[in-house]
């Protein structure tokens, strides 16, 4: 009887053990709608809403490898000046590049990205997955945009998107030709 308590617990620790959500290509692949954002403050704890309550963006994760990263922030207006214009960056975060899934990351090898410091690095993401929603907490980091801040970790939320397109055949190529 006591060997088949050990047999028990064993059984059941090695279930505890064993190793967390990994996530393969497939799982993230396809068209993702922002939900939420928040950015939470390290020394004070404090959640900004640095974008707003009502961001709007979109990840997507393409079959073949890449990932295309967009938000901004909610009330965004046209610049009328070059200061305007200069500032509407503070309320953008893009980037593209090819990704790559490890256990609960998805890892980013950023090619083209909105703050040219981020070109050539590698954007790590913690995530998991939760029906239909994707769950976002990034490192700890001092983001280009909120450096006054410090340390902070974006808080990120996006729901499965369904987009169907329609293409439609280009008759003439010198009509989409620019000058």
């Amino acid at each position: 009887m006591a060997r088949i308590k050990w047999l028990v617990v064993l059984f059941l620790l090695a279930i505890l053990v064993q190793p967390g959500f990994a996530a393969e290509a497939k799982d993230v692949q396809g068209l993702w709608k922002l939900v939420s954002y928040g950015v939470e403050v390290q020394k004070t704890g404090e959640i900004m809403y640095p974008m707003g309550k009502a961001p709007m963006g979109y990840v997507l994760f393409m079959p073949e490898g890449r990932v295309f990263f967009m938000f901004t922030a909610d009330g965004r207006k046209p610049g009328k000046t070059d200061a305007e214009r200069a500032k509407l960056l503070d309320t953008v975060i893009a980037y593209t590049g090819l990704y790559r899934i490890e256990e609960d990351k998805w890892i980013t090898k950023v090619e083209v990205a909105w703050n040219p410091a981020w070109v050539g690095t590698e954007q790590k993401r913690p995530f998991n997955i939760e029906g239909n929603r994707l769950k976002v907490l990034t490192p700890w980091r001092v983001m280009p945009n909120w450096a006054d801040k410090g340390m902070t970790r974006s808080i990120i939320t996006f729901e499965k998107a369904g987009v169907k397109v329609q293409q439609q055949p280009i008759e003439k190529p010198e009509e989409v030709m620019v000058n």
